[in-house]
């Protein structure tokens, strides 16, 4: 079974944020959805993905590139 609640450590390493980054995040509302139970803190793997699928930008002109790709392999 997986864990669903990650460790401010682990999100660090699923996300490449520094620990530095995830705390000032915390104490300016920003960043990850997290919950605090008592001194510990922990973040949701889904809430972390989603807030990050969220923020995912696309390139306008990337299908269209593919498929020029595909024509000059084609010729």
């Amino acid at each position: 079974m997986e864990k669903q609640y990650l460790s401010e450590r682990e999100v660090s390493q699923l996300t490449g944020r520094a620990l530095s980054t995830l705390r000032n995040d915390r104490q300016t509302g920003n960043g990850f959805p997290y919950v605090k139970w008592g001194r510990f803190v922990r973040y949701r793997k889904g809430d972390v993905i989603e807030f990050m699928e969220s923020r995912k930008i696309v390139p306008k002109n990337n299908g269209e590139r593919d498929e020029q790709r595909n024509q000059n392999v084609e010729l």
